[in-house]
């Protein structure tokens, strides 16, 4: 990774030993706190049993979970689009995802693609790519928005079911190792009114932030993890996904 010696937090932070969503307003909206720290205790709970080796952040932007796989892996490789929002401090390759990247075939040991597959307009080819460039036993760990809003248009391409992230791993040549929702229907619901009321300044922020708080610590409880648990398979927020490469990749991918 370029640059490394500069890198700092900036989506998530280590706190205690423990990923969770930064409370910078400039690198995470009042309105999407909860859902970063949903995705974050996803990473954080399945990093350290699966990522190993060489890794490939692809669509990397800031690197946001660097910290939480460093101790884990060998080197790391950053992939982004040329004209990503993110920047590009840290890019060891500027690429086109939909198209072959620069990398030998059987070259990393994991992948590791956040809140990028939804951007892609040609999924089985990112997919066929990444068996390729997969060793055999590599993973890949991703996740997925499913009910959630349009977001850095008129890039925002597609929101997948776990039924169709299974088939397209099943067929370029991956395993799934899980499936797992994040979120079920009171996260969904929290979420859409926290983005919505964003529009009232400060009171919309504020009223936003203790929204998602009370979310948090409802979804947390007992009761409130099995209602999420219950609703997640018809109503999940997304999707977090590991897969494992099996043999050589085919062509076979359902979309292009």
């Amino acid at each position: 990774m370029k640059n490394a010696q500069t890198w700092a937090p900036t989506k998530f932070v280590l706190e205690r030993g423990r990923l969770r969503a930064s409370h910078n307003p400039k690198e995470i909206s009042a309105g999407s706190r909860l859902g970063a720290d949903l995705v974050a205790n996803c990473y954080d709970t399945h990093v350290k049993s699966h990522c190993r080796g060489r890794l490939l952040d692809l669509g990397c932007g800031k690197v946001p979970f660097y910290a939480l796989y460093r101790p884990y892996v060998s080197e790391t490789v950053c992939v982004d689009w040329r004209n990503s929002s993110h920047g590009n401090d840290y890019l060891d390759a500027e690429c086109d995802l939909t198209k072959d990247l620069p990398f030998a075939d059987e070259s990393f040991d994991t992948i590791l693609l956040s809140d990028v597959l939804e951007h892609i307009p040609t999924p089985g080819r990112l997919w066929l790519e990444m068996g390729r460039l997969l060793k055999s036993g590599g993973k890949v760990l991703l996740n997925v928005p499913f009910f959630y809003y349009l977001h850095e248009e008129p890039y925002d391409f597609f929101r997948y079911t776990k039924y169709a992230l299974r088939r397209f791993a099943e067929t370029t040549g991956f395993e799934i190792i899980l499936i797992k929702e994040v979120g079920g229907a009171p996260e969904v619901l929290v979420d859409i009114v926290s983005k919505s009321i964003l529009r009232f300044g400060p009171i919309g922020e504020w009223t936003a932030l203790a929204l998602q708080g009370a979310c948090l610590s409802l979804v947390t409880s007992p009761l409130g993890a099995r209602i999420s648990e219950k609703t997640a398979r018809q109503f999940p927020l997304g999707y977090f996904v590991i897969a494992q490469r099996l043999g050589r990749p085919t062509a076979t991918a359902g979309a292009s």
